[in-house]
């Protein structure tokens, strides 16, 4: 399962940062291949930690509603029922672990010169280890904006290629994902290859400002993210069916200040999902400023809040690399 960060132990050991980059689905053969092993039943089920007995998640059929509530206006984990930009833009990321097992995060197609560029977590992409090794990436990567109830409503796209910062890429035996994470680097990138009938991403879902800033105390947050699993509902029957949606004042983790969170009951799933500042309800837009990471397991504070790596200038690296890519 692609869980949110867990606690880990030791420290991040200081290293000159770099970008570490991997292929993926680059002839039409692999693009081919990777749609079609994204099946409607596959994707309902990725995510599940025994997917042979576990029973299909249900529909999430939450009528949508044209009225939006007004942008301040707290919101702890319901529903996303008012479409807009983010309706498109926002989706779930799809991926095959190195035991063959299926997972999921969510991914925010962002402004771009090549148009074609993603932004996630980094655990979403690999686990910790030497880049090298092509196990500690995750493959089969496919993204499906707007995905809702087991659907593609603006088609699934492949993934041309990946890239987290070279922090990520230490000794599994000595640093956790969780360390790294917490010191500001659980950031990934990728590029999307067109669609089947050509078109880049962006020129299909709309795409959402992106924002390298340092953050504010008690700056009203929206996040956004297709949780398998809810911190207070870890039976929810509607896991990962449709987008769910959390708002409010944001504040640095006690344990880890340099994630910062807001009150909000997803858990497993919403990983990569968007933090947006300057968000309207009413149209979908605002501007990325981070990514979830994890839950106040990891970063402290009070149940539930969900955490996110802030984008600064490790983020922007890897942005700067990914919109530049040709396709």
């Amino acid at each position: 399962m692609a869980a949110l960060l867990s606690p880990g132990s030791a420290a991040l050991a200081a290293e000159p940062e770099s970008i570490s980059t991997h292929s993926g689905a680059t002839t039409q053969q692999e693009r081919r291949q990777v749609d079609a092993y994204w099946t409607p039943a596959r994707m309902k089920l990725a995510g599940a930690l025994v997917p042979e007995i576990t029973p299909v998640p249900e529909d999430d059929n939450t009528p949508d509603d044209p009225l939006p509530l007004p942008a301040d206006t707290p919101d702890s984990g319901a529903t996303w029922r008012y479409g807009g930009a983010v309706g498109t833009s926002v989706g779930r990321l799809f991926f095959t672990f190195a035991d063959g097992y299926d997972g999921s995060c969510t991914a925010t197609v962002v402004r771009s010169a090549n148009r074609s560029t993603v932004i996630t977590a980094a655990h979403c992409l690999r686990s910790v280890g030497a880049p090298a090794a092509d196990g500690t990436w995750n493959h089969n990567l496919y993204f499906v904006p707007g995905y809702r109830n087991g659907t593609k409503p603006l088609g699934g796209f492949t993934v041309k290629s990946a890239a987290t910062s070279s922090r990520w890429n230490t000794d599994p035996g000595g640093t956790t994902s969780a360390d790294i994470a917490v010191a500001g680097y659980d950031t990934g990138i990728l590029v999307a290859n067109p669609s089947a009938e050509g078109r880049r991403i962006a020129d299909v879902t709309g795409s959402q400002k992106i924002a390298f800033t340092k953050p504010v105390q008690g700056e009203f947050i929206h996040a956004f993210g297709y949780p398998k699993a809810r911190l207070n509902d870890p039976t929810a029957k509607h896991a990962g069916s449709r987008m769910i949606h959390c708002a409010g004042p944001a504040r640095p983790g006690p344990e880890a200040p340099l994630l910062w969170g807001e009150s909000c009951d997803m858990s497993s799933g919403a990983s990569g999902g968007p933090h947006f500042a300057r968000f309207d309800p009413r149209t979908g837009t605002g501007t990325v400023v981070g990514v979830t990471s994890t839950t106040d397991e990891l970063a402290g504070g009070p149940t539930p809040t969900l955490y996110a790596t802030r984008l600064g200038d490790s983020a922007r690296h890897l942005y700067d690399w990914a919109q530049t890519r040709p396709l």
